[in-house]
């Protein structure tokens, strides 16, 4: 009954904001614009259509507002004055009544407000589906008045999130079973993906660990910088992170008059996510304008400011391989390879010609190449590879579905920074320095610094378990039984050494390439 009185709320929202005259009045059909104008009797749609959709998505609650706000970033599949309204819910989602958020702060940490901070702004700077921040300064006087954002959750924001997630659980079961292709899309596994990442949002405590995480993961880079959490002043529904100052990213213009190299800008996002992706496995997964911004100070003139770390995604070792393989395999055009990959990784059925699938996917790829962004839409490769992947019955990898998204933020934050961007080449010398890291002797050094420690444990105990077991065996067996072990050990002798010369071969081997990929990268 909840499902159905929440299905009948968004049909109610829908008709009355007008999305279905919205719909329907972009085709062509004389049939179906005559049902649009006879839908539209009787209701007010004078209000300008992106503002009626941004009404409606913010009605509707977070899983819609987050839904519009990867839409914003997409503005080459968007009309302009739709893009202008649904980038209103980045950062400017109405705002919860500021004595909520009080009285949710004073419950949290059990004091007064006065008790915590010495200022505390009552107009919030930004409010999103989520929560909202305020600007305050920290009375402790171990922090000596430090300027802080407090993050504070909307109330009452698990029963509509358990709602929606109710009924899209409810129509990912039907997808499966009325849809031929309802099985290879596994819909239900990405559901609970999202389930996993909607939940995960409604933990400040959790959204500050992930901080925490890519704060240290970023050390060093000086390409991003990500606020300090204060620990002490970190609850499930409050978190206080250092004050950052800075332009939003969506503010070109201002950024140009500033002095910032925009074109260095979007070649440094490229870098800082597959650095995220490819290196470390954990990244930024709510990269749309609302959570950037640029740094203008002097001494950390020109960075990223990475800001609302609710949702991040995370990759496997085998994740991360396959991933860099496939990337690499695409910016070398080897389109062969593409397709070995995708039948070795069981994304295809083991029968699956590889001529056949080889042949499809430079069909959609190729086009694209040495094409600046401006010329690319990322979303339409994306469509047409997931019309390639229906025909070969390619199974949809759910834990995939964040990078995707991430993917087409990046694409639209470097579309609107610098349409010039061939995104191909920035990507493709940090995919192939990382693929030969992972193969050459620096690889296998770092192996064997992780197993160290086992080896130290086990190494000064060999000598006596050698010869205890020798003794045991000494005691059992006979004159001949000893020659027949004795004539073992020394063929295990002369193995052992064989395998010995090997491995100093193959760590020649692997310096030699390596010095050859370097020279040839070079």
């Amino acid at each position: 009954m909840r499902r159905l009185f929440r299905g009948v709320f968004i049909l109610w929202v829908v008709l009355r904001h007008g999305l279905d005259e919205l719909v329907l009045s972009s085709f062509r059909h004389p049939g179906i614009r005559l049902v649009s104008r006879v839908v539209s009797i009787g209701r007010n749609l004078n209000a300008p259509r992106g503002q009626r959709l941004r009404e409606a998505l913010e009605r509707l609650g977070p899983i819609f507002v987050k839904f519009g706000q990867v839409l914003s970033t997409r503005r080459d599949l968007l009309p302009a004055d739709i893009a202008d309204e649904l980038a209103r819910l980045q950062d400017r989602v109405p705002a919860f009544p500021t004595p909520v958020a009080i009285a949710t702060i004073e419950r949290s940490f059990g004091k007064r407000l006065d008790e915590v901070f010495e200022r505390f702004d009552q107009v919030p700077v930004a409010s999103a589906s989520i929560a909202q921040v305020h600007f305050a300064t920290l009375k402790d006087p171990r922090y000596a008045g430090r300027e802080v954002a407090v993050k504070v959750l909307r109330p009452n924001m698990l029963p509509v999130i358990e709602k929606d997630l109710s009924l899209m659980r409810m129509m990912a079961g039907w997808v499966e079973t009325l849809s031929a292709d309802g099985k290879r899309l596994k819909p239900r596994e990405v559901v609970a993906e999202f389930d996993k990442y909607l939940h995960d949002e409604l933990d400040l405590l959790r959204e500050a660990s992930n901080a925490a995480q890519l704060r240290r993961n970023m050390t060093g880079l000086d390409l991003v910088m990500i606020p300090e959490m204060f620990w002490d002043y970190c609850r499930t529904e409050v978190m206080v992170m250092e004050r950052m100052y800075g332009v939003p990213i969506n503010r070109v213009d201002e950024l140009r008059d500033r002095g910032v190299d925009i074109a260095k800008l979007a070649r440094d996002g490229v870098t800082i996510f597959f650095t995220q992706v490819f290196r470390d496995g954990f990244f930024h997964a709510d990269m749309h304008p609302g959570n950037i911004q640029v740094s203008v100070a002097p001494e950390t003139f020109g960075r990223y400011i990475s800001l609302d770390f609710g949702i991040v995604g995370t990759l496997t070792e085998v994740d991360k391989e396959y991933l860099a393989q496939n990337f690499t395999a695409f910016f070398r055009r080897n389109y062969k390879r593409v397709a070995e990959l995708h039948i070795e990784s069981g994304w295809v059925p083991p029968e699956t010609r590889v001529d056949e699938l080889e042949s499809a996917i430079r069909a959609v790829c190729e086009p694209y190449f040495d094409r600046p962004l401006k010329e690319i839409s990322l979303g339409m490769v994306l469509m047409r590879l997931f019309q390639t992947s229906r025909r070969f019955h390619v199974e949809i990898q759910p834990q995939l579905v964040l990078l995707q998204k991430t993917l087409l933020n990046i694409e639209g934050l470097g579309r609107d920074l610098d349409p010039e961007l061939d995104l191909w080449n920035t990507a493709k010398p940090f995919l192939e320095r990382w693929m030969a890291e992972q193969i050459g002797p620096q690889r296998l050094l770092q192996q064997l610094k992780a197993e160290a420690p086992q080896y130290a444990k086990l190494l000064p105990a060999l000598p006596r378990l050698l010869h205890d077991a020798l003794a045991q065996q000494r005691s059992r067996v006979s004159d001949q039984q000893l020659e027949l072990l004795l004539a073992e050990q020394r063929r295990t002798n002369r193995l052992l050494q064989g395998i010995i010369y090997g491995g100093i071969g193959f760590l020649l081997g692997l310096i030699v390439t390596q010095v050859l990929v370097r020279i040839r990268l070079w």
